[in-house]
């Protein structure tokens, strides 16, 4: 793993400070897809789907 410059580290952890919101979506919209390409199996594909359906719905009104 590459060392990060000490600058480059206080760099990150402001950007991580000032953007606590962001870096949560971003970590849960991996966590959500990685979910879906490695482990659901057709059940949960299918619960997905529904909620998605519900979820473009509520997003259209």
């Amino acid at each position: 793993m590459v060392k990060l410059s000490e600058a480059r580290e206080r760099a990150n952890k402001k950007w991580d400070d000032n953007n606590k919101q962001r870096k949560q979506y971003i970590n849960k919209r991996s966590v959500a897809r990685n979910f879906v390409k490695q482990l659901a199996t057709v059940d949960d594909l299918n619960e997905l789907q529904e909620l998605l359906e519900e979820r473009r719905k509520e997003l259209d009104k």
